[in-house]
């Protein structure tokens, strides 16, 4: 096979030929291109790029910072902007530049950019610069970021009619190739007509991928002659005034665009459709839509010739050509106009047509009835693009197969096939984010969210409520104040807002005299939109500064490094500085305060420290944070305290414990808070690397090559995971290969708000050649191939959608990675079995291949993100992708991001693949469990193993203390409800758990036994050393506000000292216990006490009629957990939920109990 000679700076560099680049890397291009063709007309010009990001086009000012030397090289300046109306005026700014002769160029072009709302802020200078007009040789491109559904968004946007209202005309690209030529046009037409010009932008066509043509010249640009330009031209000038610059706007500018428009044929016929009676227009993403159903409906060009079809592409929705459309319209009884959103192309074509002789039916928001068609609500569905087509079709002639196609579109129209979900995988902070720890409040009080990564808060159950535009944080509560009884509100806002305009609303809340408290999250990074810098220098003492200036009566600073702000360090003497675990006191102390308060909480944007150490500007601390699943509880405190999706749950035989997931975890160390022994600190050595030896090497010399699929068409394949994983990633080097093979590929990734942990899917289209690809998008029922990198994901209707029963393959990780909601409900169940099934009974059994990729991933290559990978390496050695090995290979090394370990992962998938057994053999050891040498799959030898535990844990007495309870049980349940072994399982579970308490012996026991040191050293090699958290109970002060003991640090001494200490464990109980007096142990004990009387309660009056309760009384121990407080929080629950079932419980006895007294343990 011929393949292309690759390399990453293509998209950039090559003169000619085809480049594989993303809609932004296009639009990063395009101002070198325009560089590149003024040059050969003699020009000397420079270009100016600025604006403000945001979803989809939050990566553009990254792409444009990195190739920033590139730019500058082609005297390109990149300039991001505070905001956006301010970068729009610089941007009007540039074409002035030769006015007064003053000028170093002959002209400057520019691209400003900007999200919806960016667009609905810039609404004024958008006006005024277009009316002003550009300059001849300069011109301007305003890029829309658009988000129809808002995936990314806080209100669906579509922001045509802006550009329209300032009198801009709008192209709309319908995929990369577009957006790279329409962008040449565009600034073409710009210098011509005077204006500005908009390029949309939607997620489907900036963000998808594709092989493009970029011979620089292949483009040939036309000016129109047969349209007069008034005297004085339609470019910028001074002097002007405004009556002039709307005459010439409306007289004359607007009808340059459409001549323009017609002698450059932007709007052109696609299918002539030989004697056609339907005409189908369509426009941008809604075309690849259209194209997407008439590929469904089987319908191609010659076809359309057949059927009487005409297809008619709109390249600029505003104003449209009126020559093109009534050609088009010649000979037609309908036409139906596909557009997403609120109708733009329709009205105007109904206007253009209202006099001529052509007086088609025009269809599209409505049909011929009048009733609601391609609605402006929600995205457009292809299915029914689909069956809106082929119905009318089938009413001029009849065809069996295209009427069956139409029948099956209506079919997948019909969502209510598709099971509920589950569970969903929101978006949710990353781990170790610092507003895991910021966006908590006081008891009480309530908070406001903004705009930012924080507006996650609203679905995290911490009392925030409501959001506002993005600088208008706070200014609700000004209009709120005067008519409600609330007195104060926190009000979130990120660093990046407030640079942005945030200081204006704060300043307006400082006017109006209103009680609250500004909340400013300065952490170093616009992390919402991948981590970029602030727009300029902010610093704490730069914010103290400003706010004092604005008259704020009082700014605090909570950090995780306090130290860093000593006397040196410019913060005023009135401003006091805290850790951030005194935030709960401070911002209690700060609601009491008259007026408007600020408190600054400094940390550094996790994902953004990650970066940084990864590239070696910040230094990774030598520090990892380790469960001892022995002692923890499993009671859910260090996810309340922390809010962190790396701490993980843990099944052990002995209930659900914790484990930290060292390879997303981004050192944060707040779940070192939880109210727990557990938590170990290992400082220096590193994670241990699981990898094969060199013999297990050898036995793979060689591996037989797989017969690979044919691409018929196109080949689907959609790729489902969490974001932040990678899995984008995976689409690209897929979509990479197929372009080395000169094959033609297309992606489109569904990320948004969802780069946050949330749902990602990433749909690729492989093609023999890039012709074939009409949309990236893959219709309902439309992949071959899933590679489902999250269970949850993969379950979702979404992914369950593009699956055809009976032919879609599926590759699975079966791994359960749990979401956020688990770091709010520690017994959150996660519902595999439910999800695995959903997916079987969509895709059929044997077309769907479950596999742990995770664990497997992680003990051979050493990390998790090697998962996605490792299960490309398993579907292609399946032989579900039409690409050779050495494609895949290339495209992980051109990448050049940890090349070595992704060859390894994709080689051990292949592997895995073939040899499965053996793979598992070499991984076997591998595990993050409690050390368990015998399977424990019965009930003889889960009592067995709890008799061995109380044995080590107290003597042989204390265990047949548990025996005989057990044995009692077993004995009454057999003659009550024979055959059932419910409630002894219970008995022999919980009755256990209360009597191995984790006192101060036994937690020294399960430190020292060797357990604990034989995990630490399967999962850390080198020279490390090791710190324990605790909170000794005769050494620990308590925290004068939450009343929780104050955990100190202690080095390797104490393993020493509590091997000692775990001898005394005979005094456990005695009077010279000096541990056995405080509330806890005495609670415990008590505890103990209670379940021994109630299990005889509950013996004595055992019934078939009741059994499935006194069940449930057995297992309530399940719920007492923790240590200290939490632990008596966990008690009081359960003990109020006990008295509701033995209540129940006696009603179904045949006795009436004596209530038995009890001693108090509060």
């Amino acid at each position: 096979m011929e393949k292309r000679s690759v390399s990453l700076d293509d998209k950039y560099l090559l003169k000619e030929g085809y480049a594989f680049m993303t809609g932004v890397q296009a639009l990063v291009r395009l101002p070198l291109v325009q560089r590149e063709l003024d040059k050969q007309a003699g020009l000397n010009t420079a270009g100016y790029i600025s604006g403000y990001r945001g979803s989809p086009l939050g990566g553009y000012d990254q792409q444009l910072e990195k190739n920033y030397k590139l730019l500058q090289e082609s005297q390109i300046k990149f300039q991001p902007g505070v905001n956006e109306d301010l970068a729009a005026t610089a941007l009007w700014g540039t074409q002035q530049a030769e006015i007064r002769g003053e000028g170093k160029h002959d002209g400057i072009f520019g691209i400003w950019y900007g999200k919806g709302p960016g667009v609905d802020r810039s609404g004024d200078v958008l006006k005024h610069a277009n009316h002003a007009g550009t300059s001849k040789f300069g011109g301007v491109l305003a890029l829309m970021g658009d988000d129809h559904t808002a995936e990314s968004s806080t209100l669906c946007g579509q922001s045509e009619f802006s550009m329209i209202d300032a009198m801009i005309p709008v192209l709309n690209p319908s995929g990369v190739q577009d957006i790279y030529d329409y962008g040449i046009y565009g600034w073409a037409l710009s210098r011509y007509s005077g204006c500005w010009v908009g390029l949309k932008c939607l997620h489907d066509t900036v963000e998808s991928t594709a092989s493009i043509n970029v011979d620089i010249n292949r483009l040939n640009v036309l000016l129109p002659e047969d349209y007069n330009i008034p005297e004085g031209g339609l470019n910028i000038r001074f002097p002007d005034t405004p009556n002039a610059q709307d005459e010439r706007m409306h007289l004359h500018k607007i009808e340059a665009v459409r001549a323009f428009s017609r002698v450059n044929k932007f709007d052109r016929t696609i299918w002539n459709g030989g004697d056609a009676k339907i005409g189908v227009v369509s426009v941008g993403k809604s075309y690849l839509d259209t194209m997407l159903a008439l590929d469904e409906l089987g319908i191609e060009e010659q076809d359309a010739d057949r059927l009487g079809l005409r297809l008619y592409k709109v390249t600029m929705p505003w104003p449209l050509e009126d020559n093109g459309i009534i050609e088009f319209a010649k000979g037609l009884d309908l036409i139906i106009v596909v557009e997403e959103k609120r109708a733009i192309i329709e009205p105007q074509i109904k206007e253009i047509l209202y006099e001529t002789s052509s007086n088609p039916t025009v269809i599209g928001k409505t049909d011929e009835n009048g009733n609601s068609l391609f609605s402006s609500v929600g995205a457009l569905d292809s299915n029914l693009i689909a069956s809106t087509i082929g119905t009318r079709i089938l009413k001029f002639q009849h065809e069996d197969v295209l009427l069956e196609r139409v029948k099956e579109m209506e079919l997948r129209l019909d969502s209510s096939s598709f099971p509920e979900e589950s569970i969903q995988r929101m978006p949710y902070f990353c781990s170790g984010c610092p507003h895991n720890s910021s966006t908590v409040i006081p008891e009480g009080s309530i908070a406001m969210a903004g705009i930012g990564c924080h507006y996650m808060v609203q679905w995290m159950d911490r009392d925030t409520f409501g959001f506002t535009h993005m600088g208008g944080e706070g200014a609700n509560w000004i209009g709120q104040a005067p008519f409600i009884t609330r007195k104060h509100v926190f009000q979130n806002i990120g660093d990046g807002t407030y640079y942005h305009s945030g200081i204006m609303a704060i300043r307006a809340a400082v006017a109006s005299g209103v009680n609250i408290t500004y909340k400013i999250l300065l952490n170093d990074a616009v992390a919402m939109t991948g981590g970029q810098s602030v727009d300029g220098k902010m610093t704490v003492q730069s914010v103290t500064q400003q706010m004092f200036a604005e008259g704020v009566k009082q700014v605090t600073v909570v950090s995780d490094e306090p130290e860093k702000f000593n006397q040196n360090s410019g913060i005023p003497s009135n401003v006091k500085v805290y850790d951030r675990k005194d935030l709960d006191y401070v911002q209690r102390q700060l609601r009491e305060i008259e007026g408007v308060t600020v408190l600054i909480y400094e940390q550094v944007c996790a994902a953004e420290k990650r970066r940084r150490r990864k590239r070696g500007i910040i230094v990774d601390p030598p520090r990892r944070i380790f469960i001892n699943d022995q002692v923890c509880e499993g009671c859910g405190d260090c996810g309340v305290k922390s809010n962190c999706i790396s701490v993980m749950p843990l099944e052990t035989e002995f209930g659900r414990k914790r484990v930290i997931d060292q390879s997303s975890c981004n050192k944060d160390y707040s779940c070192v808070n939880g109210l727990c022994p557990s938590f170990v600190s290992v400082i220096g050595g590193k994670l241990k690397k699981n990898a094969p030896s060199s013999e297990e090497n050898d036995e793979w010399s060689s591996l037989p090559e797989p017969k690979l699929p044919k691409i018929k068409g196109t080949y689907n394949v959609v790729l489902s995971g969490v974001g932040g994983t990678g899995i984008v990633t995976i689409g690209a080097l897929l979509g990479m290969a197929a372009h080395i093979e000169k094959k033609g590929a297309g992606i489109l990734d569904m990320i948004g708000i969802a780069q946050k942990g949330g749902a990602v899917l990433s749909h690729l289209r492989i093609g023999n050649a890039q012709e074939d690809i009409h949309s990236p998008r893959i219709a309902s029922q439309g992949a071959d191939l899933v590679i489902g990198s999250d269970l949850v994901v993969t379950g979702s209707k979404k992914t369950l959608s593009v699956i055809k029963p009976g032919h879609t393959k599926l590759v699975i990780n079966s791994y359960e990675l749990i979401t956020g909601e688990f770091t709010k409900n520690a017994d959150m169940l996660f519902p595999s079995l439910k999800i695995k099934q959903t997916i079987q009974e969509t895709a059929g059994n044997e077309n769907a291949e479950f596999l742990d990729a995770s664990r497997l991933a992680t003990a051979l290559i050493g990390d998790t993100i090697a998962t996605n990978i490792f299960l490309v390496g398993y579907a292609y050695q399946r032989g579900l992708i039409p690409l050779e090995h050495s494609s895949i290979e290339q495209a992980i090394q051109i990448n050049g991001v940890s090349v070595d370990s992704n060859i390894k992962a994709f080689l051990w998938g292949r592997r895995t693949a073939h040899n499965d057994r053996r793979v598992r053999e070499i991984t076997a050891s591998y595990s993050e469990g409690s050390v368990q040498e015998e399977s424990l799959d019965t009930l003889d030898k889960q009592i067995q193993h709890r008799v061995d535990v109380l044995k080590a844990y107290q003597n042989k007495a204390y265990a047949q203390r548990y025996i005989q309870m057990v044995e009692r049980s077993r004995t009454v349940e057999n003659d009550r409800k024979p055959g059932e072994s419910a409630l002894t399982e219970a008995v022999a579970r919980y009755y256990f758990k209360l009597l191995a308490y984790k006192d101060e012996y036994e937690v020294a026991r399960l430190y020292t036994n060797g357990d604990f040191f034989k995990k630490i050293n399967d999962r850390f090699e080198g020279d490390f050393k090791l710190k324990l958290h605790l909170a000794p109970p005769i050494f620990s002060k308590r925290d004068p506000h939450t009343g929780e003991p104050i955990k100190s640090s202690f080095g390797s001494w104490m393993f020493s000292s509590m091997k000692i200490l775990a001898r005394f464990k005979f005094l456990r109980g005695t009077l010279f216990d000096p541990f056995g007096k405080t509330k806890e142990r005495k609670m415990e004990r008590q505890l103990i006490q209670d379940y021994e009387q109630t299990i005889e309660e509950l013996l004595r009056g055992l019934s078939d009629k009741n059994h499935s309760i006194a069940t449930e009384i057995a297992k309530l121990p399940e719920h007492i957990r923790g240590f200290d407080l939490v632990k008596h929080r966990h008690m009081e629950k359960a003990k109020k939920r006990e008295k509701e079932l033995l209540e129940k419980f006696r009603k179904n006895s045949g006795f009436a109990s004596v209530t038995r007294k009890t001693e108090t343990v509060s």
